[in-house]
C-alpha cells in the first residue's frame, strides 16, 4: 500500500464484504471492452480508404491502449475469480499493448510498495514532465513505445537490469520478451508474405493515434501528488463519465485502488462511495487535471 491506512471495525467489514472476486463480472467487462474494438473495426472499415478512417482508427486505438486497464486488473489478479482467466486476458492483453506481464508485474508492485517514493518507485524514474518539450514528447506516447521497444530487445538479450525484478524472475521474463518478439516478427513476416495491411491499419496506427489519451489519463493517477507514504495523499481519483470508467476498468478510482490494492474493479465505485470523504486529491474530469497540470507543473520553455 506504500503507507499506513486506519481503519476502523466497520470499514474492514466493509472491505471484505466487497473484496469478491467474479468471473462473471469480469468476463462482462471484457466482453464489452472486446465489443467495442469489433465496432471500431467495422467503422475503420466502412471508411476505408476516406479522411474518416482517421477518427475511425483514432477511436480504435483508444479502446486498444485501454487493453492497458484490463492488463493492470488482470495482473492484480482481481478481474476474474479464476486464476487462469486473469493469466490468459492479461498475456493475450498484454501482448496486444506491448506490456509483458512478468515484467510489469514486478514493476508495478514495486509501484504500489514505493508509491511517489524518489529513487524508490520505478513509476518516477525518468519521468520529468515539466516543459513544454517533455509534456508534449510524453503526451504523445512515442517516449512509451520506444521504451517498450528497448525494453524488449534488452530482456530477449538476457539482460534484466531493472532493480525490482528478483533473480528468481528474471529468467522468465527474458523467455518472456523473446515469445513477444518472436510473435511479433511472425506477425510482421507472415503480412508481409500474405500481402496484407490489416495489422497495419487495425493496429499499429490506431495504437499510436490512441496512445496519447492513454498517456493523459494515466498523468492524473499521480501527477501533483505529494511525495508521501500515504494513497490518501500520494495518489488521485478523477470524477469522469460512466464511458471512461467503463473502458478503463474502473481505475479512475485509483486512489481507492492503491489503498485497498486487493478490491476487484467492480466494487471500486462503492467503495469510493465510503471513503470519498478521505481522499486528499480529488479531480473533476481529465481535461480540468490537465488544465491544472500544464498552469501548475510546466515551466516555461522560453
Amino acid at each position: 500500500m506504500g503507507g499506513p491506512v486506519v481503519l476502523d471495525p466497520g470499514d474492514k467489514c466493509f472491505l471484505k464484504a466487497h473484496s469478491a472476486r467474479s468471473d462473471s463480472k469480469g468476463l462482462l467487462r471484457l466482453g464489452g471492452h472486446v465489443g467495442l474494438i469489433a465496432l471500431s473495426s467495422l467503422l475503420i472499415y466502412a471508411t476505408s480508404g476516406g479522411w474518416l478512417m482517421v477518427p475511425a482508427m483514432f477511436l480504435q486505438g483508444v479502446f486498444l491502449v485501454f487493453l492497458f486497464c484490463a492488463v493492470h486488473e488482470t495482473m492484480h489478479r482481481t478481474a476474474f475469480a479464476s486464476l487462469w482467466l486473469n493469466a490468459a486476458v492479461c498475456h493475450v492483453a498484454g501482448f496486444v499493448t506491448m506490456v509483458p506481464p512478468a515484467w510489469f508485474r514486478a514493476f508495478h508492485l514495486a509501484h504500489h510498495r514505493h508509491t511517489q517514493i524518489p529513487g524508490e518507485d520505478p513509476e518516477l524514474d525518468h519521468k520529468r514532465v515539466d516543459t513544454w518539450p517533455l509534456y508534449l514528447w510524453h503526451v504523445s506516447g512515442l517516449k512509451v513505445w520506444a521504451g517498450a521497444i528497448a525494453g524488449l530487445v534488452t530482456h530477449a538479450r538476457g539482460v534484466v537490469p531493472e532493480h525490482y525484478v528478483s533473480e528468481g524472475l528474471k529468467p522468465r521474463v527474458v523467455a518472456e520478451a523473446r515469445w513477444f518478439l518472436l510473435l511479433y516478427c511472425a506477425l510482421a513476416v507472415g503480412s508481409v508474405a500474405f500481402g496484407t495491411d490489416v495489422l497495419l491499419w487495425y493496429w499499429i496506427v490506431p495504437m499510436l493515434l490512441g496512445q496519447p489519451a492513454l498517456r493523459l489519463y494515466l498523468l492524473a493517477e499521480h501527477g501533483l501528488c505529494a511525495f508521501i507514504g500515504d494513497p490518501f495523499v500520494n495518489t488521485r481519483t478523477t470524477l469522469t463519465t460512466r464511458f471512461v470508467r467503463f473502458v478503463a476498468w474502473n481505475m479512475p478510482y485509483h486512489t481507492e485502488h492503491h489503498a485497498f490494492m486487493g478490491i476487484p474493479f467492480h466494487a471500486l465505485p462503492e467503495v469510493h462511495s465510503r471513503f470519498k470523504d478521505r481522499l486528499e486529491n480529488v479531480s473533476e474530469g481529465y481535461a480540468a487535471f490537465n488544465a491544472r497540470y500544464i498552469r501548475e507543473a510546466i515551466a516555461s520553455d522560453g
